[in-house]
């Protein structure tokens, strides 16, 4: 999301995301650091939410939720 969506119910959804976009536009979800870090080293990170029903198995079984960000 470009905002926190909790907190305003107009937030827009990325279902991906570049690196370089998810650092420009400041995103909260991780630190700055560990976005160079997932980019310099090639791993793509899956961001969703842990608090929805069986998200870590949709997420392994391949299931597009949340936003890759690669």
């Amino acid at each position: 999301y470009d905002k926190d969506p909790q907190l305003h119910p107009e937030a827009v959804k990325f279902d991906t995301i570049t690196f370089m976009e998810a650092l420009k536009l400041r995103l909260k979800v991780m630190d700055a650091t560990a976005f160079a870090l997932c980019q310099d080293n090639g791993m793509p990170i899956l961001v969703f939410n842990l608090n929805e029903k069986d998200s870590i198995a949709r997420a392994v079984s391949g299931e597009q939720i949340g936003t890759l960000v690669n």
